[in-house]
């Protein structure tokens, strides 16, 4: 059953940035926050979220002058990838307002945490941002993007095998996809699916004749070919900073954003690659509101969503302006039988840290089975549940941070025992 199982405030505000699953863990790089300092030059910042207690944590700056060089620590910046290659994470592109672009290899070692620039050779691509990034085998494929050097969208296709090191501009046949910006490349198989970004409709350089792809374009890796689709019905609106991954076989979109028709998105579609067809997925639960530029990642059966920015509800100037900036993280999960929670429940969450103050926990709902409780109500049910339903109040009280995560293994049995009865 597709269900938002869970919301969770107070994580790191930022847009733009880059996240990769580790095991149980998020990594998360960089972005941008209105309001920060980005005219001082810094280092770039990794959050990592534990995706068994959900809780975040930022992890130190690095001394550089030991065994790192600033040369080898990225700079903050927004608009970069990250993919994962066995241990190691591969940072590259972005742009930050005071460097601007960037073309360099950054490298982060997830045992270690150290960062490095491995020794690269061939044909490197030229600095952008808003380009994608994803891995099959032990190659990295960077596509699209906006460069800065040229000035204007790209539509090439940039390999790098990990095994060498070694860049590779493809020559591929058939018809390009469009050049584009901020669009999505998802791996299936052996073929990169690619949707949405922003274009312009007369060719790769910006002239404010904005477009927005709604068509899937497919690229085969193995043969470096760009394949010929078939058109199909109902497609989902074209749209930018949207988020992608795969399941099962099928190509998932979330959000997004479409200067044309002034709307932020927060629908949910499947694209199944065999029929070659989308379809509108309703999960249960309350999501994330519409919003664009926010970071997803799939951990086992669940997507971690979060960061993301989205107009303000109390503007009524558009969406374009007015944005707020999102320290929000939603869960969704496809698991068939999700234990962490009773059936019909949804779990709305602040970061542990803000328990210090009680006077913080009125912040906290709980719809339960279509009613909602404050939590002066079901402070002490969290820990002293009806015996008729042992399950609710030890799960909400380990994962609000009220419980030891010792008490985690009967978490899962009380909740078994909660869906039967």
């Amino acid at each position: 059953m597709l269900r938002w199982s869970v919301h969770l405030e107070g994580g790191p505000r930022r847009v733009n940035h880059a996240a990769v699953a580790v095991g149980h863990k998020v990594y998360s790089f960089g972005g941008y926050c209105s309001g920060e300092d980005y005219e001082t030059l810094r280092q770039i910042d990794v959050h990592v979220f534990n995706t068994v207690s959900l809780r975040w944590m930022k992890l130190p700056p690095v001394r550089t002058g030991g065994h790192e060089r600033v040369c080898e620590v990225p700079y903050m910046r927004y608009g970069h990838t990250a993919v994962l290659l066995d241990d190691i994470i591969y940072l590259w592109g972005g742009r930050n307002d005071t460097e601007g672009a960037c073309n360099v290899l950054y490298a982060f070692d997830v045992n270690t945490h150290r960062w490095f620039t491995p020794k690269i050779s061939g044909t490197v691509p030229g600095a952008r941002d808003g380009h994608s990034a994803c891995v099959l085998r032990k190659s990295m494929y960077i596509f699209g993007g906006y460069e800065q050097l040229a000035d204007c969208f790209s539509n090439d296709i940039h390999k790098l095998d990990t095994t060498t090191m070694v860049w590779t501009l493809i020559n591929a046949r058939g018809t390009p996809a469009r050049w584009r910006d901020f669009h999505s490349a998802t791996i299936i198989g052996t073929k990169m699916f690619v949707f949405g970004g922003r274009a312009d409709r007369f060719g790769p350089f910006h002239s404010n004749n904005e477009i927005y792809c709604n068509k899937i374009k497919v690229f085969d890796t193995e043969t470096n070919c760009w394949l010929s689709t078939p058109s199909t019905q109902p497609l989902p609106e074209g749209r930018r900073s949207h988020s992608a991954f795969s399941y099962n076989g099928e190509l998932y979109i979330f959000g997004g954003y479409n200067a044309r028709l002034d709307r932020h998105f927060n629908d949910l579609w499947k694209f199944n690659p065999e029929a070659f067809s989308w379809k509108k997925v309703e999960p249960k639960g309350k999501g994330p509101c519409p919003r664009r530029r926010q970071c997803c990642c799939m951990v086992g059966d669940r997507i971690i969503l979060f960061g993301g920015t989205s107009p303000c509800p109390e503007q009524g100037m558009g969406d374009e302006f007015n944005l707020m900036d999102h320290s929000d993280l939603y869960i969704l999960d496809f698991s068939k039988y999700p234990c962490h929670y009773p059936p019909d429940t949804q779990v709305t969450m602040y970061h542990p840290s803000i328990f210090s103050h009680l006077a913080q926990l009125n912040k906290i709902s709980v719809n339960l089975c279509n009613k909602c409780y404050s939590t002066s109500t079901l402070l002490t049910a969290l820990l002293h549940f009806s015996p008729s339903k042992p399950g609710l109040g030890p799960a909400l009280g380990y994962h609000m941070g009220l419980l030891p995560s010792h008490r985690q293994p009967n978490i899962a049995m009380s909740c078994q025992q909660w869906g039967s009865r």
